[in-house]
């Protein structure tokens, strides 16, 4: 299980002195929608530059016509981060022209598909999809992979059975990890380290936790511990 950190802090510069903190652990760094749009393609390279050896998921959650998405997937190849995520409702179609146009790069990102937002609860998810989280985590997740894509971006609730459902071998990241018991913010289906392990989790995302910790540097080095 690898930890993923989420760089979703206010500014640029908060964002660079938390990376700088944290660059000796062998970690991955969330860049999300947040970031990217005020910062750009130049803050992917900074955070290279502060450590050679980060691994960047780029987290855009990219969800449009297929054609535009596999545009928008092929410049974010050109970019040199080592991860990004489309949205699995965006449709087969969709993700299958993603992956071709990845075929093309001699070394391609990993991709992922969003299943279902964390922030969902039953009630609101059902209100839009009109089926359970459930149902609809599994079928996207089957989807994602006879479309060849690498994994899912799925609650820690769902990892297990996804896995059962199309390979071991298939990526699993899961958002919404509060490590130690923390407040789940805005949140619905939080889990600790202990549940995510136990559900196969691939890759943690934590972010307040750390970020609003006084001592980041203490709470990665206690999850890296504990995983």
């Amino acid at each position: 299980m690898k930890l993923c950190v989420a760089l979703d802090l206010p500014t640029k510069d908060e964002n660079i002195k938390l990376a700088r903190n944290i660059k000796d652990f062998d970690i991955w760094l969330k860049v999300g929608l947040r970031s990217y749009i005020r910062d750009g393609k130049e803050f992917i390279q900074e955070l290279k530059e502060i450590n050679s050896n980060f691994n960047i998921f780029l987290d855009l959650k990219l969800y449009d016509i297929p054609n535009t998405m596999a545009d928008a997937a092929e410049e974010i190849a050109k970019i040199g981060v080592e991860m990004f995520n489309i949205h699995a409702s965006a449709g087969k179609e969709a993700m299958n022209m993603v992956m071709q146009r990845l075929k093309t790069f001699e070394k391609r990102p990993l991709v992922l598909a969003v299943t279902v937002l964390t922030s969902f609860d039953e009630k609101s998810f059902k209100y839009i999809y009109n089926d359970s989280i459930e149902n609809k985590a599994n079928q996207f997740s089957i989807d994602a992979y006879k479309a060849g894509l690498d994994g899912v971006v799925c609650s820690v609730f769902e990892s297990k059975k996804i896995k059962e459902l199309t390979s071991k071998d298939f990526i699993t990241l899961t958002p919404g990890i509060r490590p130690f018991g923390e407040d789940k913010g805005d949140q619905k289906r939080v889990a600790d380290l202990k549940i995510a392990k136990e559900n196969l989790s691939d890759f943690i995302v934590v972010g307040r936790p750390i970020y609003k910790s006084s001592n980041p540097k203490e709470i990665v080095e206690k999850i890296l511990t504990n995983l």
